[in-house]
């Protein structure tokens, strides 16, 4: 059994009685959406075309925001039905960036996440969704679609079906009859705030005023078939037809050059991890760099002073501290967030974060122990070294994770991205604790400045393999955020590296602390960028 949905967009008709029937259902609060109704035009008004369409759940075989849930919350029953269990949820946003579609949202009244769950309640109780029930037109057929006698298979085998962003890999249970491709893909229309419904700012009337425009623009045609029709019934001559099939051809061509605008759609979701994440990340940096320095002296050089490593596993502990009060803030369930450990679900890399953090924690307290009470374990440089990287590095992982985001989907680089600014990190606090490793460490910072501004170029100058991706280091290097991105970027890459090469001494610490300020803002803007490109 596999429940889906078949919507038929040759008979809706736009009148958002799934939308409310939803509402009802679910008692969803004002302002967010389980299912809504999206409508585009082409064409110039009167002589424009429009195009209704129903976005919600695609109810995913392989469905990124149940990989991604660190809890459970999420989950696919045996009928294939994604539902969810909002007394898990600890509202960490993190399903809502892995979803292609822009189907989840948190509910203001909980705090946790929701979105269309099939009505699961209804079909337990032999019922079809609401949503189902009340369209006039039947525009929305729901069933199983491994039923070849079922209509929702019929219609899926008969008819010329599409679905939504296929080449994301996520197998949708949403199946759209005559789905446009303007109508499908959010970058095929622009977010410009000319529409109804644009981050609900002004209203239903702030479309108004464009109309008059529209009208003023289509003024020139309809006077010249008026002109005709008059002539016609002063001359008592047949209208030239002509003349008025030249004029509809020249209608028609507008309707088809026309680029399609969206006229109505849900209220953008914003950015949904704010400046927490990529804070969090800068302190991680600090922190598993700082240790993976002091190993990397350790092995090479014969260890610290003894107060030097103590205060570098203190600073490693205190920044670890604030990498988790980060985390802990970010979370719209603060007081859930221990669910993460004690309810697991291990293909998120939010849990197996947690849990290297965690242990790295641990190893890094009991290294400070065995510093202050001399007992000799220098053993617990070889796994603390091992999780300290780790713990550097896992954020790529958990960030491929969120499928929705085309920029992030470069684990292996993210990866290594991530290794080198906690490299570079490292190398500032070992400088600041221990006077006689700042030759040795500023080297090291130079050679990790070198890789950063080559995984940067990379980053922005290789050829970009989906619109999304293109679209978001355009906003990175043109955008309104670029500003931030390029004085981290010079200053704090390229004028550290001129410093450290031309100067020396405790302008190395000066370049140290421009690199860690680089350091936030790339990764501010790295993380922020992607999350304000429409998914809908």
């Amino acid at each position: 059994m596999n429940y889906g949905f078949v919507i038929d967009n040759r008979k809706c008709i736009g009148c958002h009685a799934c939308t409310v029937a939803c509402k009802s259902e679910f008692d969803v609060p004002i302002g967010v959406n389980r299912t809504h109704v999206k409508y585009i035009e082409k064409g110039e008004f009167p002589n424009n075309t429009r195009e209704f369409s129903v976005h919600r759940c695609n109810h995913c075989a392989d469905a990124p925001c149940v990989e991604i849930c660190p809890t459970t919350a999420l989950y696919t029953r045996t009928d294939g039905i994604v539902d969810f269990d909002n007394d898990r949820c600890i509202g960490c946003k993190s399903c809502m960036q892995a979803c292609p579609y822009d189907a989840l949202y948190i509910d203001p009244d909980t705090n946790t996440a929701a979105k269309c769950n099939y009505c699961a309640h209804r079909i337990d109780g032999g019922y079809e969704p609401a949503c189902v029930i009340v369209c006039p037109v039947e525009a929305i057929i729901s069933g199983d679609l491994d039923d070849p006698e079922s209509n929702i298979a019929l219609l899926v085998a008969n008819e010329e079906t599409t679905v939504r962003k296929p080449e994301k890999m996520t197998d949708p249970n949403l199946y759209y009859v005559n789905g446009t491709h303007e109508m499908l893909d959010p970058n095929a229309t622009s977010v410009d705030g000319k529409y109804v419904w644009s981050e609900q700012a002004a209203g239903v009337g702030h479309y108004a005023k464009y109309a008059n425009q529209r009208v003023a623009e289509s003024d020139t045609q309809n006077l010249l078939i008026q002109l005709a029709m008059e002539n016609s019934a002063r001359t008592g001559k047949p209208i030239d037809k002509r003349a008025i099939d030249n004029v509809a051809q020249e209608i028609q061509q507008n309707v088809d050059a026309k680029e399609a605008r969206r006229v109505y759609d849900s209220p953008s979701k914003g950015v949904l991890w704010g400046w927490e994440v990529p804070a969090y990340v800068w302190t991680k940096a600090i922190a598993t760099g700082t240790f993976l320095m002091m190993a990397v002296w350790h092995f090479f050089n014969g260890g610290l002073e003894s107060s030097s490593e103590m205060a570098g596993l203190m600073t490693t502990l205190v920044f670890m501290g604030f990498t988790g009060a980060l985390l802990v803030k970010d979370i719209d369930r603060p007081d859930r967030f221990l669910y993460v450990l004690l309810r697991p679900q291990w293909k998120s890399w939010l849990v197996r974060g947690a849990y290297i953090i965690t242990v790295f924690g641990g190893l890094v307290s009991l290294k400070l122990l065995d510093n202050y009470y001399q007992l000799g374990h220098d053993w617990l440089w070889i796994p603390g070294t091992l999780f300290a990287g780790l713990g550097a590095v896992y954020t790529a992982f958990l960030f491929n994770q969120a499928r929705a985001r085309d920029l992030w989907q470069t684990p292996i680089q993210s990866a290594i991205h991530m290794l080198v600014h906690a490299i570079m990190a490292g190398s500032v606090v070992l400088m600041i604790i221990a006077p006689e490793s700042i030759e040795w460490m500023a080297n090291i910072l130079l050679w990790g400045i070198g890789a950063n501004i080559v995984i940067m170029a990379k980053e922005i100058l290789m050829p970009h393999d989906t619109p999304d991706t293109k679209k978001a280091i355009h906003l990175m290097t043109k955008g309104y955020y670029s500003k931030y991105f390029w004085f981290g970027a010079t200053y704090g890459n390229l004028g550290s590296a001129v410093i450290l090469v031309t100067l020396s001494g405790s302008w190395a610490l000066f370049a140290g602390v421009m690199a860690l300020i680089g350091i936030y803002l790339t990764e501010f803007v790295r993380i922020r960028v992607p999350q304000m490109i429409p998914l809908s």
